[in-house]
């Protein structure tokens, strides 16, 4: 059977979104079909497949930063994601062994693999390496913390735990049919086991597909900064970091 072209199909050159498939009859063409079934099946196995915690540890300490392994409450993936409450708190042994590390950073780190570990091992390093290179000297980063079977909110008692005025969680994303390897960035002020999601910003989709490095941490530095000069995160404090700043009169 003939392949009816949809007439909309020069746009699908400007998005990765399932447009303008076509049809043949009534039904979709068998290649958009099995490019479906493929993207439905690189979902599935972003959100299975484990994060290989050493090798990013490895990685990140060739590039100079300090590093610590964690695991949240939950003890393996079909618990965590049953279980999203234990994916927010930290176990026993990584409870003790933070509080008895070194605090009080200016910006606390926190790596989870969330669900996409694919979104972490592509795209965290390079993204903390852009944002060192884009923070001012002055800021006191914490040991970055790689955590496995990790929630956002896992960066709550993190944070707490070194006493860090701010931290930073970077996660994978739930992963979309044609984003399997999407990076979310959270950022809570004063973090502490308790924390709503109404105080966090999300800068969400990094990825160079979605929100390019560069573009990402232009963001969470400004946000930063804004969230010091305000003393808080969330729902009060806006990303303005595109609006350009107006000069101030002689």
């Amino acid at each position: 059977m003939s392949i009816t072209v949809d007439p909309w199909q020069a746009l699908r050159a400007h998005t990765a979104a399932r447009i303008a498939l076509g049809r043949s009859g009534v039904s979709l063409p068998t290649e958009e079909l099995l490019r479906f079934g493929c993207a439905h099946a690189q979902a599935r196995d972003a959100v299975h497949l484990p994060l290989d915690a050493d090798a990013l540890c490895a990685t990140l300490e060739a590039a100079g930063w300090p590093t610590l392994q964690v695991h949240s409450a939950a003890p393996d993936r079909a618990t965590y994601l049953l279980r999203p409450d234990l994916g927010r708190m930290l176990d026993e042994a990584s409870a003790a062994r933070l509080a008895g590390q070194e605090g009080g950073f200016d910006v606390q780190l926190v790596v989870g693999d969330g669900l996409s570990s694919l979104a972490v091992s592509r795209h965290a390093a390079p993204l903390i390496a852009e944002v060192r290179s884009r923070a001012p000297a002055a800021w006191r980063f914490g040991p970055v913390v790689v955590a496995r079977q990790a929630r956002v909110a896992l960066g709550d008692p993190v944070g707490e735990l070194l006493r860090a005025r701010l931290v930073v969680v970077l996660i994978g994303e739930r992963p979309g049919l044609s984003s399997p390897d999407s990076l979310g960035i959270y950022l809570t002020w004063a973090p502490r086991r308790g924390r709503s999601d109404a105080e966090r910003n999300c800068i969400s989709n990094v990825r160079p597909e979605g929100l390019g490095y560069a573009q990402a941490a232009r963001r969470l530095v400004w946000l930063v900064q804004e969230a010091w000069r305000l003393q808080l995160s969330g729902v009060g404090l806006k990303d303005r970091s595109d609006v350009p700043a107006l000069p101030l009169p002689d």
